[in-house]
């Protein structure tokens, strides 16, 4: 299934940093490799993900000359859990994003967004255009398909512990086999590993915390929320490529032609056989995130 035959690496620096309102953030700071080639890349994951989603990509970012930062955002993986749930929103993440940049030096970053982390991004560019260079929003847009909102609904904050990481794998796989047909056993047990945590009564969960299906309550629950004067404003303030997965159920063939209709110099790929979301490592995605970053500043 990847592109990148190299195994998980724990070769960064892991940062913490506190936000404003005092929780505490994980973040993996990967040093370029030789010489810096361009702007740092901050990777933001999707809504139950974390840093991890980054393992193989971003030592191979580093690998290219870049810096790279990728976060657990709050609630997710060894980032605290928020005491107020109602604080798991995109805006509150944005400015988290920033307090990151600012305390760990970096002025303006080359932003991979993947689903929620590429919410995060359009939001950050309606505030803080200055802080990005260039971005790259993963199989996400400014109008989100209500069935692939209606299957994230339906699963998060709701998968129940299970006692082994081949039962991790298969509450994975029955969540996201829609999107990973061609998958193998070792695919879904990595990402299991990636997703859930041992607790200590033994049992496995996903690293998250439940609390962040907020997200799909009130009014500004996700899907409701016109997003195109956001996506504009990135459209405005830097380049960006789009990676849509031809199987996504959240980003359709329409939702990228209105990109192209805020920004006629879009750069799209589209991953073969993968749905929501693909990881990059794709032969196709990892192909043009090369591309971009050789011409991104």
């Amino acid at each position: 299934m990847s592109a990148l035959e190299a195994p998980y690496t724990d070769e960064y620096a892991a940062r913490r940093v506190r936000t404003a309102d005092g929780l505490s953030l994980h973040v993996a700071d990967y040093a370029p490799v030789g010489a810096e080639t361009g702007l740092p890349v901050f990777c933001l994951h999707g809504l139950t993900r974390n840093s991890r989603d980054f393992s193989l990509v971003a030592p191979r970012i580093a690998a290219l000359g870049r810096r790279v930062l990728a976060w657990d955002t709050r609630g997710r993986g060894r980032s605290d859990w928020d005491a107020q749930p109602e604080r798991y929103n995109g805006p509150i993440y944005a400015q988290d994003a920033v307090k990151v940049l600012d305390e760990l030096g970096v002025e303006r970053a080359v932003f991979v967004g993947t689903s929620m982390g590429g919410i995060i991004t359009m939001i950050l560019a309606a505030f803080a255009p200055q802080r990005i260079g260039a971005a790259v929003l993963n199989d996400i847009g400014p109008e989100l398909d209500p069935a692939g909102i209606a299957r994230i609904a339906g699963y998060v904050g709701k998968v129940g512990p299970v006692r082994s990481w081949e039962e991790a794998a298969q509450a994975i796989k029955t969540v996201n086999g829609v999107a990973f047909p061609d998958a193998d056993d070792a695919f879904w047990l990595r990402f299991a590993e990636n997703t859930f945590r041992r607790g200590p009564d033994g049992a496995f969960a996903p690293d998250y915390d439940p609390a962040i299906a907020n997200a799909f309550s009130g009014d500004n629950a996700a899907g409701q929320a016109d997003m195109k004067p956001l996506f504009a404003a990135l459209a405005a303030a830097a380049p960006v490529l789009v990676v849509r997965g031809v199987l996504s159920d959240l980003l359709s063939p329409a939702g990228v032609e209105t990109m192209r209709a805020l920004k006629s110099d879009l750069g799209v790929v589209e991953v073969p056989r993968i749905g929501h979301a693909p990881t990059l490592e794709e032969p196709a995605a990892w192909d043009a995130l090369i591309d971009f970053l050789a011409r991104a500043p």
